[in-house]
């Protein structure tokens, strides 16, 4: 085949579009290459970052809705920092637990981030299990490119106070059941939001996005998922084994702090699994192994949401973590990226 050969009239537009070049007839991708780390909760995807990024020059940026808030270290099981000394991370600590942290807030510093890791010479590798925010970077989905209104807003807020959250969701799943299969019932703040998007667009969350993108300009950057599965019923083994290392190693002691400062069920930061069961037992609602349990149950029923979306998105490299030792994942996942890299 003759490599030379230019591409046939009108390809080097519609090339372009794509974010792609030629050079010497060669095709070659003009987007920015990034890595990706992607699996559900407690399969091990911080370790395996943490190993490929000291072997490939990465800083890491953590793709975890919780973990962008301070003194939330226990119950997101937060990266320590002798090992953030070790290897860079970015949007950790980044707001307080009073603050609302949204996809276009995380949109925003991730693209900082990116810039800053280019700048050293450094590559970007994006770890985490928060969908939404993998979702609102690499699809250019903001909610903020989507219309708004106040007044549906207060409308629907004023429904869930009255009715309350289960009722709000089960709207949601009427009307959109794939962002209501993404969205955690008591996150109220999102289903409100992707229920005003339905009301403005008569669409749901995915296809108002999904026209935007296919009207918008190609995304700047080139992403390898490189995902991380276990059987489920091991990885439920090792759930439950997280939350009670969590709860005997300070969890509880943490939201009683939090709620000392201020920081309490008000906030976005303080209504996940975990720190509102905790919250329920400092408050005599419920006994400690209660929590954990509810804890627990909670978190496996995210981790199934999470492989739920996780299928339905990019084109992923799976690695199954019972059919390979820890060295043998990131010796494959190392070829991969440098491969991406170029």
């Amino acid at each position: 085949m003759d490599l030379s050969a230019r591409p046939a009239d009108g390809a080097d537009d519609r090339a372009e579009q794509a974010g792609i070049f030629f050079r010497e007839g060669v095709a070659v991708s003009s987007r920015i290459p990034v890595l990706a780390i992607v699996g559900p909760t407690a399969v091990g995807k911080t370790s395996a970052s943490i190993a490929l990024a000291e072997r490939i020059g990465a800083e890491v940026i953590s793709v975890d809705s919780r973990q962008v808030y301070r003194y939330l270290d226990v119950g997101t099981d937060k990266i320590s920092l002798s090992v953030r000394r070790r290897v860079i991370h970015h949007m950790i600590d980044v707001v307080d637990p009073d603050q609302v942290f949204s996809a276009a807030d995380f949109t925003t510093g991730c693209s900082d981030a990116i810039d800053r890791i280019l700048a050293r010479g450094r590559v970007p590798l994006l770890a985490g299990g928060t969908p939404f925010f993998f979702e609102a970077f690499f699809k250019g989905m903001l909610s903020a490119e989507l219309p708004k209104s106040e007044e549906i807003r207060r409308e629907l807020e004023e429904f869930a106070r009255e009715k309350g959250a289960d009722a709000l969701h089960s709207l949601l799943r009427s009307v959109d059941p794939t962002s209501a299969e993404r969205l955690h019932v008591n996150d109220v703040r999102r289903v409100v939001r992707a229920l005003e998007i339905h009301r403005l667009t008569g669409e749901r969350v995915e296809d108002a996005w999904e026209k935007r993108v296919a009207l918008g300009e190609p995304h700047r950057y080139d992403v390898l998922y490189l995902g991380i599965v276990k059987e489920r019923r091991l990885l439920f083994e090792r759930i439950d084994e997280r939350v009670r290392e969590q709860f005997s190693s300070g969890f509880v002691e943490e939201v009683a702090w939090l709620l000392e400062n201020g920081y309490d069920e008000r906030f976005p930061s303080m209504q996940g699994f975990g720190y509102k069961d905790i919250i329920e037992h400092l408050r005599g609602e419920c006994s400690l192994e209660e929590a954990a349990e509810s804890d627990a149950r909670q978190t496996k029923a995210f981790s199934r949401r999470q492989m739920t979306w996780f299928r339905k998105f990019s084109p992923i490299i799976w690695y199954d973590t019972d059919d390979c030792t820890e060295d043998e994942l990131i010796i494959s996942m190392e070829r991969e990226a440098l491969r991406h890299l170029g």
